[in-house]
């Protein structure tokens, strides 16, 4: 399953994955763009089994839906790719009031991940993968990190950042309380580098001009990878077999900006043990999505 697969990366990962032989589920807010995703991906996959499933990641009651309506198809879930976000929007509440950026890219997340952990939970071959995606620039958002009902003056381009910091910390405190419990899933995070996408035109230029748009976004394309390049890291993540948990993966070329997939360093704010522990404390109260099925932590 991809989030956020109708477009960009989201739908490279998954024609990456319907080309290894997967069957791919496209969750997505907007049926329509996901059914062209849809066939998008038949077109480039001849014979591949993709669907769809509505799924908005800003109402917790469409995510518990999407939860629902998968589980009782009584599947395994072999692979998680949590990639759907919005960047840079300006101040806005999701259905249930929290902060669009870290309601949207971390606490949809967070309820989605933990209500199908049934079926990343079921038997398999091998343990399942939760791949969540972030951003280079999550180094930017830890004085917003948690901030779920935006409290705090609002700056864009900090809470998104800090919506990334939160997926770093939640991709690592996921793969704890897996190992801890002894459970068979694999939690890593991967960033695309800069990569050609819809985030540009609706997050940060969405009230701009059209000719500004088409001048910033014709500019990003000369130097942006394209898609397919950014979802590498994703599709390392998501299925190579050295894959290790708690890792996360990013392109190799200078400053990770672009290049082939490689495990890199995850910022120092991410690794906080004790402040992930809590973000996780906070998440479960907000959303009411409690995985019962790992092992708990006390937070110091």
């Amino acid at each position: 399953m991809v989030t956020g697969a109708n477009s960009g990366i989201g739908l490279e990962a998954a024609v990456g994955l319907a080309r290894a032989g997967s069957t791919v589920y496209l969750a997505c807010r907007n049926p329509e763009r996901a059914e062209e995703a849809c066939r998008r991906c038949q077109e480039r996959v001849p014979g591949s089994d993709v669907k769809v499933l509505r799924l908005d990641l800003g109402d917790l009651e469409s995510v518990r839906d999407a939860a629902r309506r998968f589980l009782d198809l009584g599947v395994r879930l072999d692979v998680l790719v949590n990639n759907a976000g919005v960047m840079a929007v300006g101040s806005s509440r999701t259905a249930d009031g929290f902060e669009t950026h870290l309601g949207v890219n971390h606490l949809g997340h967070f309820a989605l991940t933990g209500l199908l952990l049934p079926a990343l939970l079921a038997p398999g071959d091998r343990p399942a993968r939760v791949v969540t995606v972030t951003s280079l620039l999550a180094r930017m958002g830890a004085s917003r990190a948690t901030d779920f009902y935006g409290k705090k003056p609002y700056r864009r381009w900090l809470y998104y950042g800090a919506s990334k910091l939160d997926n770093l910390r939640f991709a690592l405190e996921l793969d704890r309380r897996a190992r801890a419990g002894g459970r068979p899933l694999i939690s890593v995070s991967a960033h695309p580098g800069d990569s050609s996408s819809d985030l540009l035109a609706n997050g940060p230029l969405a009230e701009a001009p059209r000719w500004l748009r088409s001048l910033v976004e014709g500019g990003h394309q000369l130097y942006a990878q394209p898609a397919d390049m950014g979802a590498g890291p994703l599709l390392f993540a998501a299925s190579h077999p050295e894959v290790a948990g708690g890792a996360c993966y990013g392109p190799d070329g200078p400053l990770q900006l672009r290049g082939n997939p490689r495990r890199v360093r995850t910022p120092g704010a991410a690794t906080d043990g004790v402040a992930a522990a809590r973000l996780w404390e906070q998440s479960v109260e907000a959303t009411g999505v409690a995985y019962p099925a790992l092992s708990p932590r006390t937070v110091a």
